[in-house]
């Protein structure tokens, strides 16, 4: 089976024309931050200290500016270009990485129909998720093809409706907000014919800045003049359930500073706030500590899959309903922070999934 794998790579292009690729300098970048010594970095890497001066003097060369600075009693420390240069590479990865996650999928799902016997590949359309993803590794390490697309949930609904895919997922809030958020998806689904997966419950709320700079207490801090906001993008269930909020709080969503600013997963929006584009966010905890961010709880909710009734005896439902019910998934769901996976694997029928019995 052909594995493809699609990842970011920045390229730094000199006066001269010139380029010279940023991937084999990150690492030792990163090991330069960790150890506070050139040499240190450098045998990790397996690489002479000669060798790895010439990398990083050759990348300064093309931006122009040193990427490390010698302090007494530190060693050797990431000059502010250095810093800039990784938080640059961590940006462009997380937000870009679900779709290239699913893009590499979708390449090698159609390459491996030529060079292997005809088999079901396990199509899931889903609402961005760290319980998604670790579903997605585990299936790609027993060797089941899968073909992923990180859609809206609405989006990933209605594609299961026209029979696009065999798992479609998305997640509901629990509380006031459940019976709104549900009727988007109650015309796509029908309770006859298909049922309802419980993957994980999870937390999503607020990204802040380490110890909370701007001393945000919850989303009626949206409000205010100093605080510069990203967002995910329209049609998604995060969307969806932020809007609803902050109309109950009384605020305007469209007064928020950078409201239309959006993102289309967790990840970017923590790199983003990261970064120090933006001072706040909201989506799901793992990402917020992944980027050493602070995480206001705001909200539990269900993440569920919707799938068709009738092929859940059979490959390749019946396979991974078999993985989610497993300990070794729900260790690796347990991992994750604000996530809880005791549920997982469990079936429901469509209205009691969408009227929060697990609640």
């Amino acid at each position: 089976m052909v594995r493809i794998e699609c990842q970011v790579e920045l390229v730094v292009k000199g006066a001269d024309g010139r380029e010279a690729s940023l991937t084999d300098v990150m690492p030792l970048l990163a090991l330069v931050n960790e150890s506070g010594s050139i040499a240190q970095a450098a045998a990790r890497k397996g690489l002479s200290y000669r060798h790895a001066w010439g990398l990083l003097r050759s990348i300064e060369e093309r931006l122009g500016g040193p990427l490390i600075a010698k302090e007494r009693g530190r060693g050797s420390v990431l000059s502010e270009l250095g810093h800039a240069v990784l938080r640059g590479q961590r940006l462009c990865g997380e937000r870009l990485g679900g779709n290239l996650q699913a893009l590499a999928s979708e390449v090698a799902s159609d390459l491996n129909r030529w060079l292997a016997p005809p088999a079901d590949d396990v199509r899931i359309h889903a609402s961005h998720g760290y319980a998604v993803a670790a579903l997605v590794t585990a299936l790609v390490a027993k060797d089941l093809p899968v073909e992923i697309k990180y859609r809206d949930s609405a989006d990933a609904v209605s594609a299961l409706a026209r029979g696009e895919c065999d798992l479609a997922g998305f997640h509901l809030p629990l509380g006031e907000f459940r019976s709104v958020c549900a009727d988007t998806y109650r015309r796509w689904l029908d309770p006859q014919r298909h049922v309802l997966v419980h993957l994980t419950r999870r937390k999503q709320g607020l990204f802040v800045g380490k110890g909370n700079p701007k001393r945000i207490g919850g989303l009626g801090d949206l409000a205010r003049d100093d605080i510069r906001f990203v967002n995910r993008q329209p049609g998604s269930g995060t969307r969806m359930l932020l809007d609803l909020a902050l109309r109950q709080l009384g605020v305007d969503p469209d007064r928020v500073n950078g409201y239309a600013s959006t993102e289309l997963t967790h990840s970017a929006i923590a790199a983003f706030v990261a970064s120090g584009m933006a001072d706040i966010g909201f989506g799901v905890e793992p990402a917020a500590h992944h980027f050493g961010l602070d995480f206001i709880p705001i909200v539990d909710e269900d993440y569920y899959f919707a799938c068709d009734r009738a092929h859940l005896a059979r490959a390749p439902l019946a396979t991974v309903i078999d993985l989610l019910r497993g300990s070794a998934f729900h260790h690796r769901v347990e991992q994750l922070d604000g996530y809880d996976p005791r549920d997982c694997g469990r079936l429901l029928d469509v209205h009691e999934g969408l009227g929060g019995a697990l609640a």
